[in-house]
């Protein structure tokens, strides 16, 4: 389902998040700004943590809801949860459903022992796979939204492929699993593969059907074409694989922050397209209320990316911070040794990176 979006839509292969890791990415796609702003810089938001975004702060959900718009939150929070007023409700979703921790057990829909699924104020007792329960809530809201007359925005924020590896038996099965081997790893074993590759590849899977019903659903109630489907994954690869690119999940370099990313806009957008523009969560909210003309007297560190969507312009020229003392255009990168020390850098890097996107040639001596 992904690919054939990506193939019908514009798929955009300079896609950043401002970081590494999730909450720092799910800040920066709620509020156009970097985390750094927040009370977090680089790191996720643990359990015994208090809020990312602080009171007062402008939220893209918001101001949709202020312009009239039906805001849900479907799955995964991860940006403050010790207090009801840290909650997806008092950040201007008017519904959510799902998880306020990351990490948690994709069967029991616990976290550290406790059940952690929630519909608005309240505990679910909602039973099934994580994945399966946040796109079947997902596609039950548009199709309760299209019947009313006000527009709406779901953000849909599958756990998935998210550690603990855990997946159905019957998506195991398609890449290879046999039941009567070991499942890897120790304690408690539930949903694991006989290894880790056929795990994560089975959780991406039911993941991938599960927008496949999403994109369903709005075609059924007559909503896809004018709407702005827009999928991005929050870091790099952890388990999974990044190609080519150096690193992952946590480091700086490209394989842990560029991120893929596919946009769908049928009645206003041409698709067929690839974009070569940096641009990453950062710049979602600027860029919607941009399309949706609604003025905002915040101060973005994102940029619209309408300019490069509608082809009035090709690039943007600009910089885009990634966290750790990194940053990156779109011909140049980088990063500040010591600022990450799972980095291991023995001095400053500096890539030409829209000739090397694998980062292999550091330039740093050649530009002091």
């Amino acid at each position: 389902n992904l690919d054939a979006m990506a193939g019908a839509g514009i798929r955009f292969t300079d896609a950043h998040s401002p970081s590494a890791v999730c909450s720092p990415t799910r800040y920066a796609l709620l509020t156009g700004t970097y985390a750094w702003r927040g009370a977090l810089k680089n790191s996720v938001l643990w359990a015994w943590d208090g809020p990312l975004i602080a009171e007062g702060t402008q939220t893209l959900p918001g101001m949709l809801k202020e312009a009239g718009y039906d805001t849900a939150c479907i799955g995964k929070w991860h940006l403050g949860h010790s207090r009801k007023k840290y909650y997806p409700l008092n950040k201007g979703f008017s519904h959510f459903y799902g998880h306020l921790n990351g990490a948690i057990d994709y069967f029991s829909l616990e976290r550290e022992g406790e059940l952690d699924w929630h519909n608005d104020w309240e505990s679910s007792k909602d039973k099934g796979y994580s994945t399966d329960l946040i796109a079947n809530h997902a596609v039950n809201c548009i199709k309760e939204y299209s019947k009313e007359d006000n527009p709406f925005f779901i953000y849909v924020a599958f756990n998935a492929p998210h550690t603990p590896l855990q997946a159905k038996d019957e998506d195991l099965k398609l890449y290879g699993f046999d039941p009567s081997k070991p499942r890897f790893g120790k304690g408690d074993k539930t949903g694991r593969g006989n290894n880790q590759q056929q795990t994560f590849a089975a959780m991406v899977t039911c993941m991938d059907r599960g927008i496949g019903e999403i994109i369903k659903a709005l075609k059924e109630t007559e909503e896809f074409d004018n709407t702005i489907f827009l999928f991005f994954s929050d870091n790099g690869a952890d388990v999974g694989s990044s190609g080519e690119l150096r690193g992952r999940k946590f480091l700086e370099f490209e394989g842990g922050v560029r991120a893929p990313a596919l946009l769908s806009w049928p009645a206003q957008l041409k698709g067929g397209r690839t974009i070569n523009q940096v641009t990453g969560f950062v710049d979602v909210m600027p860029t919607l209320l941009d399309i949706l003309n609604i003025q905002s007297k915040a101060e973005f560190d994102g940029l619209s990316m309408l300019p490069v969507l509608s082809g009035k312009t090709e690039t943007i020229d600009r910089n885009f911070y990634l966290g750790m003392g990194a940053v990156v255009s779109n011909e140049w990168k980088f990063i500040e040794k010591g600022h990450n020390e799972n980095m291991k850098m023995e001095s400053d890097m500096l890539f030409k990176i829209d000739e090397d996107p694998f980062e292999r040639n550091n330039l740093i001596s050649l530009h002091k």
